[in-house]
């Protein structure tokens, strides 16, 4: 069972959790996702099946869009509604104004420090391993994008949040970082992921659809085609010879068209591989059996 399949996640699950009940309803093990969902949080986790697995790292640096909701006046260890609780503060008088003049210095490339809790490893140990063993650790900041970043509501002391932002970018952080700009804390009561790349919210698959379509036998009708997560990807048609040699492993030659790296098909509009550009040449860097 080869393709991506459009997993809505829902709350109180860990990303694996969900892995592990993708693996028993469709009967697929090879099963990966992209983008880590923290149990707290719902939406889009997409998932590769069978040779789907191996373009998961294609989505790797694809926007994201997600609707997060805000409470101010609370710090907790985690910056997320899951944590303990650290500080309680009053909430100051906010209006529409001075909220969007604190969000205007979160958008574009900014300096974020991830959370303490996250998977980011330090000596190969992850920190939130660390941070419940009691150990303090220096987290450095690191540069990221926030596209987009609009206030959708403002319910003191719940402000709706929707952010499109790159690659390494933490909601939570961005929670905790806003409640120190207002000067009452703040941490990030829900969130919801409505896009991963082309994927959206509105298209994807809950736990019980699927447990649906495999009672009446139609699971695959649910996958996406295994290149939908290449579409950003220059497209290559091949004759049959050259198709037969990248399937076999060896370098082929076409123009180059200012790209180094492309999806290549067959005439008859079979994935055969992704190539790359050395010198002259292009590799076989991912071939999909036929």
């Amino acid at each position: 069972m080869d393709g991506i399949l459009n997993v809505v996640k829902p709350s109180g699950m860990t990303s694996f959790d969900v892995v592990y009940r993708v693996r028993r309803l469709t009967g697929e093990r090879r099963v990966g996702h992209a983008g880590t969902l923290d149990p707290m949080a719902t939406g889009v986790l997409p998932m590769g099946l069978g040779q789907g697995v191996r373009v998961m790292q294609f989505m790797e640096n694809t926007t994201k869009l997600y609707r997060a909701v805000v409470r101010l006046g609370v710090t907790t260890d985690t910056d997320d509604a899951e944590g303990r609780v650290l500080a309680e503060r009053p909430v100051p008088d906010v209006t529409r104004a001075s909220l969007e003049a604190a969000l205007e210095r979160f958008r574009g490339r900014i300096e974020q420090v991830p959370p303490n809790y996250s998977a980011l490893k330090r000596g190969g140990t992850p920190l939130y391993k660390m941070a419940r063993a009691g150990k303090e650790v220096d987290v450095e900041a690191r540069t990221v994008t926030v596209l987009r970043l609009d206030l959708l509501d403002v319910a003191p002391p719940l402000l709706t949040l929707e952010v499109e932002c790159g690659k390494g970018t933490y909601i939570r952080a961005l929670a905790r970082d806003l409640g120190e700009v207002l000067g009452c804390g703040a941490h990030l009561q829900a969130l919801e992921r409505r896009r991963v790349g082309a994927f959206v919210l509105e298209d994807g698959v809950s736990l019980d659809d699927l447990e649906t379509a495999r009672r009446e036998g139609r699971v695959e009708e649910l996958l996406e085609p295994v290149d939908a997560v290449l579409t950003q990807m220059v497209a290559a048609i091949l004759g049959d010879e050259k198709a037969r040699a990248v399937r076999n492993g060896q370098s082929i030659a076409f123009p180059a068209d200012g790209t180094e790296q492309c999806r290549a098909y067959s005439w008859e509009g079979e994935l055969v591989a992704i190539l790359r550009l050395k010198g002259q040449l292009w590799q076989p860097y991912k071939v999909f059996a036929s």
